[in-house]
């Protein structure tokens, strides 16, 4: 699939950069990552007109803001190229570190290593989410046995969860190469119990889990918190993250409509995670 890369610069850059940031993944934008003039927002090129999206923004008859923008389409082969480029290596407090196959696993110390092979761009948010809902299961006294890893991307939590000791696993994701991706990290690092399923929350029925681990956006996991509701074992756990730290108030109050206690919040930068358990 071709992307999209919107490049945005702004004057000043305080505090604009944040809240277009925040508008613009309402709007259907997936990854950002923060420049030194403004950001770069990425989205599959189906989103339609950016300019006509631009208007719904902070960015449309501001006199407080001087904005200037432009796009051009990424392909597919060259967005993976320019992913494997940027990628760095992301180390959890000293207890694991998520590598790419072409990174120098011995340069690293880390107990815990998980090897991936990138095959999509999340942008600077990948590595503050995925710290944050790693660090989550790292921080688990016990992992319960079946978990739930909701738009599983790479499927890294899914093997973080399978190496923290639970063995039912199942991996989702509405895209194809996302699935194939996750099978080919789970045989990578010697995964034998996580399942990998193509779909939407609806094609998940007639189970429940232990715990629910979802690194999507604001936006789907409000659509989904029902879903989850009904997923979870009683005092089962939803682990959130893949948003901004002004978002924790929103999803808390729509989490509370469907039975889920917010238990605690983790904010690195600007993206939050939040736990959250079903009464």
């Amino acid at each position: 699939m071709d992307y999209i890369e919107l490049t945005i610069n702004l004057t000043p850059r305080n505090p604009w950069a944040e809240i277009l940031i925040a508008e613009l993944a309402d709007l259907g934008f997936e990854s950002f990552i923060e420049t030194e003039q403004g950001i770069q927002a990425y989205a599959p090129q189906t989103i339609g007109n950016v300019a006509a999206l631009l208007e719904e923004t902070s960015m449309n008859n501001n006199e407080a803001l001087q904005a200037e923008f432009e796009t051009k389409v990424i392909p597919h082969q060259n967005w993976n190229a320019q992913w494997e480029a940027d990628f760095e290596p992301v180390v959890v407090d000293e207890r694991l570190v998520i590598l790419a196959p072409f990174h120098d696993q011995y340069a690293f110390s880390n107990d815990l290593k998980i090897i991936i092979q990138p095959q999509m761009s999340f942008g600077t948010g990948h590595h503050q989410t995925t710290f944050l809902m790693s660090q989550y299961l790292l921080d688990l006294p016990q992992m319960p046995k079946k978990v739930l890893d909701m738009g599983t991307g790479t499927g890294v939590l899914a093997i973080l969860a399978e190496k923290r000791g639970a063995d039912d696993i199942l991996a989702v994701d509405i895209e194809s190469w996302s699935v194939e991706n996750t099978v080919e990290n789970a045989i990578r690092n010697h995964c034998k119990h996580i399942k990998a399923l193509e779909g939407d929350i609806d094609a998940i029925v007639g189970v429940k889990f232990g715990i629910i681990l979802a690194n999507i956006n604001k936006n789907v996991l409000k659509a989904h918190l029902p879903h989850y509701a009904n997923l979870l074992e009683n005092e089962g756990l939803l682990y959130l993250s893949g948003f901004f730290t002004s978002d924790v108030e929103e999803l808390t109050a729509c989490a509370a409509e469907v039975g889920l206690k917010l238990e605690e919040v983790r904010e690195k930068e600007t993206w939050a995670s939040m736990k959250l358990m079903k009464c």
